[in-house]
């Protein structure tokens, strides 16, 4: 199935590689009763192998065309923008709430107040309402994937659950000694099952799909059990990493509101293993560290130095201290009674103090300190995220297919990624062109206006790409040329030798003018 990549599984339809009956001879008793048991939807849906189920043919066919209209017509294609009645320019009304479990599909495309009536007040997600299909759902469920629109603009959508799921491994009827086994997989945790999930997803957006990415990061890290460690939990987050650095197309890592960022899951998604594509964003309200903060306090400000911190600051446990050192000749009773007070002194202040250097390690957590430190592109009010990404993902989008055709015109085309220093050095000097071509003042803050200047432009700005394809050609043919006169003056010759009649006397007409 593999092949194929992408399967939609038709209800009461296995998908299996031996038959129940060829299996029940290998055995030889009857042990299948049916090939549902071996690869129905209970079966393929959950381990990843089919993407959608359906009821029916009809709803499987509307679902791969659902499917299909998220996908570019044709490779290096632009995407497929699809008019959308819901506006760009509105806030995004449903807020997740602090320090409680919810579901994160309403982060994506909203919900009703009460689920059970929809006549009830509708609160707007980030993206189009209704525009949201989910993959792989039922499997991995830590991590929910799938295709959204953002004012009509096709994008891959990564999210976290917050809530713990169940994982179910069913008993298999051939082995007597086999049970259901059922574990529990906190949210917010990759595990190894979700972190190839979101490395598979990661790399059908990109190579199938050619799809924009927003990455709603609230990963508190990997799950490091020696289960985990044993099912290649390190294999799997290696794989998130290649699928990242290879990306074509425009990644937004955002960390939403109470989301936070922690340890490894940090290190998997930091922009700095794609600069050129990737850009990271945290809310007002999130939270991005290596460690959190109880675990910064037990390392860097452990009980003893909040001891010294109290007799430093304290009247009270100064005077105390005081006291006992100048007790030498007192009596032992008077001693132990000093000691005693300054026991339960340090006993009344240490969870103050405790409470306080956590108070002070959060802040270094926040975005303001993340902006600083130049780790996010900037710090964002979740309700105003939607105005800021919509404009920002069609500025980046026209940019980047100018900047593909630009490339496109050299004899040694130079690839995107802007990996290695030459492609960087071409990448960056065609940006440069484009800020030139502008009359954007800031053309790299202002996201609307330059998206406007692209759209409003299009004609002129294809006239000097071609003009400026034209140019790099004639620089590269000069230089072959110039480096080996007779071996450049026989390919020219053996170029125009190979051209249609008709386009050799063009071309020689025109060299003749």
């Amino acid at each position: 199935m593999r092949l194929g990549q992408r399967a939609v599984q038709i209800e009461g339809q296995p998908i299996i590689l031996t038959g129940a009956p060829a299996l029940n001879n290998l055995l030889g008793r009857e042990v299948y009763t049916s090939n549902l048991q071996l690869g129905g939807t209970q079966i393929m849906y959950r381990n990843g192998v089919s993407h959608m189920t359906a009821t029916d043919d009809f709803a499987g066919i509307s679902k791969i065309v659902e499917w299909m209209s998220f996908v570019p017509k044709e490779r290096n294609a632009p995407v497929p923008v699809s008019p959308s009645a819901d506006t760009w320019d509105r806030d995004v009304v449903y807020t997740p709430p602090q320090k409680q479990t919810y579901d994160v599909r309403w982060m994506i495309s909203g919900r009703y107040k009460d689920p059970e009536r929809e006549e009830s007040a509708f609160e707007p997600g980030l993206f189009d309402k209704d525009s949201f299909v989910e993959s792989l759902g039922g499997w991995a469920k830590t991590v929910v994937v799938g295709r959204a629109r953002l004012c009509g603009i096709p994008i891959g959508v990564i999210a976290v659950e917050t809530r713990s799921v169940e994982n179910i491994t069913p008993a298999d009827p051939a082995n007597p000694d086999s049970i259901e086994q059922v574990t529990n997989e906190a949210g917010g945790v990759w595990y190894p099952n979700s972190a190839f999930k979101t490395a598979q997803a990661i790399n059908d957006f990109n190579n199938g799909e050619q799809l924009p990415l927003m990455i709603l990061a609230n990963w508190r890290g990997f799950s490091g059990g020696q289960r985990d460690m044993y099912n290649e939990v390190l294999k799997y987050g290696s794989y998130i990493v290649d699928a990242l650095t290879e990306y074509k197309q425009p990644i937004f890592v955002y960390v939403p509101p109470f989301g936070e960022l922690r340890g490894g899951s940090w290190v998997v998604v930091d922009p700095t293993i794609n600069p050129t594509f990737m850009e990271m964003y945290a809310d007002e309200d999130a939270r991005g560290s290596v460690l959190e903060p109880e675990g910064i306090i037990g390392i860097k400000y452990r009980t003893p130095k909040q001891l010294e911190t109290m007799a430093r600051l304290d009247p009270t446990l100064a005077s105390l201290k005081k006291n006992l050192a100048a007790s030498g000749s007192s009596p032992p009773e008077v001693v132990d009674q000093i000691k005693k007070h300054i026991a339960i002194r340090e006993k009344q202040l240490l969870p103050v103090y405790t409470q306080i250097a956590l108070q002070f390690a959060d802040l270094h957590d926040g975005a303001g300190r993340m902006k600083a430190k130049g780790v996010i592109r900037d710090s964002l009010q979740w309700k105003d995220s939607r105005r800021f990404f919509y404009w920002r993902l069609r500025r980046r989008l026209n940019e980047e297919y100018v900047l593909q055709r630009m490339s496109a015109g050299s004899l040694a085309p130079t690839s995107l990624d802007g990996h290695d220093g030459k492609n960087r050095v071409i990448r960056d000097r065609n940006l440069s062109m484009l800020s030139s071509w502008s009359a954007v003042a800031n053309y790299h803050n202002e996201d609307r206006a330059v998206a406007e200047w692209f759209e409003s432009n299009r004609r002129a700005i294809t006239e000097k790409v071609e003009k400026l394809k034209a140019q790099n050609l004639a620089a590269q043919l000069a230089s072959v040329v110039r480096e080996n006169k007779e071996a450049g003056w026989k390919g020219i010759r053996e170029v125009l030798r190979m051209m249609p009649v008709e386009e050799r006397e063009k071309a020689l007409k025109f060299l003749g003018e």
